[in-house]
């Protein structure tokens, strides 16, 4: 998996370059947990579930439907304008966490078909440094390659679709 602060990066660059208004406060801490979210699958390894069952890990939390039941669902309950874009927003948002890991070098893949198909998928193309599971791990060596693995494959291409978001709207300004 990617780390959740890359999730949340990668969230946040979505929100941003999609936006076309200026957006609530609540909308920014839920783009970024939408986009952390998948990754709450882990706590069953606690409770028993396995790595590749259903609800295990990299399973239908990462899967497309989750990230469309989930931005709906938030959709309706958190706001009351700008529903469609919101959406969006939060489904990419939820689903590029299936996207990054992926793009990961480890694990079992991705349930993107989930429930529907239960094969798990990787991209051939794989430059991202699989994070460790846990808070100890990630203050490691191993934890220093996935950020500089991070920074590159995913900080940099995030910063790359931020100024050109930013380019554009001196051309065309958002309203406020």
């Amino acid at each position: 998996m990617a780390s959740i602060i890359a999730h949340a990066v990668c969230a946040v660059a979505i929100g941003e370059s999609l936006r076309r208004t200026k957006m609530p406060r609540h909308f920014w801490w839920l783009i970024a947990f939408s986009a952390m979210l998948p990754d709450l699958d882990v706590i069953g390894f606690a409770h028993g579930i396995e790595y590749g069952d259903f609800l295990g890990h990299r399973g239908f939390s990462h899967s497309i439907l989750f990230a469309a039941i989930w931005a709906a669902v938030i959709t309706m309950l958190a706001f009351r304008e700008y529903r469609m874009g919101i959406f969006i927003s939060l489904f990419l948002a939820t689903a590029s966490h299936g996207v990054l890991d992926a793009m990961t070098n480890g694990g079992l893949g991705i349930a993107f078909l989930s429930p529907f198909d239960t094969t798990r998928y990787f991209f051939d193309f794989q430059p991202i440094q699989v994070s460790p599971i846990g808070i100890g791990a990630f203050f490691s060596q191993w934890g220093l390659r996935v950020i500089i693995s991070e920074a590159i494959w995913i900080g940099l291409p995030c910063t790359v679709l931020l100024l050109l978001t930013w380019t554009f709207r001196k051309f065309r300004p958002i309203k406020d």
